[in-house]
């Protein structure tokens, strides 16, 4: 996997830490890192969840705000599909902030904008349509991931919540770090920033 090949560029005397915003444990068992000691993992959502595994951590938190953890507190910040659903591009820039702050580095991933099959509704072109029409469709259908919202305001909300990002956004959004882009079918599916140099202090 293209995460764990950056991962070994990091060293450290102590078990490497790693915080992952809107992460799940069920990831990272996938991903065969649990009860490894060379790494320990803080999940970082808004809520509280049930950890089983020696090397993770739960808290609560708000990735656009995170005063608990000091500057380069952590040895990779990782999320995955989390920064499109923050509402607004102020917030996206916030925990973009947040990210580059408490991290010494990071790999920050997010479905591609201009992929034809929207990825939350997995509707075909879902995210180019007029708002009113996204808000419809969500309100009267189940689609994707998602069940038909009970009310005209959740269907709003649930709308609003998803601003999907091009590749451009995500390099200002990252400007130091490299891009990688994941593939399907000769179109780019999914969009990964990540800063990995070669030291690590």
């Amino acid at each position: 996997m293209f995460f764990k090949g950056l991962l070994n560029k990091v060293s450290s005397d102590q078990p490497i830490r790693i915080l992952d915003i809107g992460g799940t444990e069920s990831y990272w068992e996938r991903m065969k890192m649990v009860d490894n000691h060379q790494v320990h993992i803080t999940l970082l959502n808004l809520y509280d969840i049930e950890i089983k595994n020696r090397n993770f951590s739960s808290v609560v938190g708000d990735a656009c705000s995170m005063p608990q953890y000091s500057d380069r507190e952590f040895d990779i910040v990782y999320s995955n599909s989390v920064i499109e659903h923050l509402f607004t591009k102020d917030n996206q820039v916030k925990m973009a902030n947040e990210v580059r702050r408490v991290g010494k580095n990071y790999y920050i991933q997010t479905p591609n904008y201009y992929f034809p099959i929207e990825p939350h509704w997995l509707f075909p072109f879902f995210q180019f349509f007029p708002k009113p029409l996204r808000v419809a469709l969500t309100r009267n259908f189940s689609l994707g991931n998602y069940k038909k919202s009970p009310t005209w305001e959740k269907a709003i909300e649930r709308v609003e919540e998803v601003k999907l990002l091009t590749a451009k956004e995500m390099n200002d959004l990252f400007p130091e770090g490299e891009i990688y882009m994941e593939k399907f079918l000769g179109m780019t599916k999914s969009i990964t920033m990540h800063y990995f140099p070669d030291k690590v202090d």
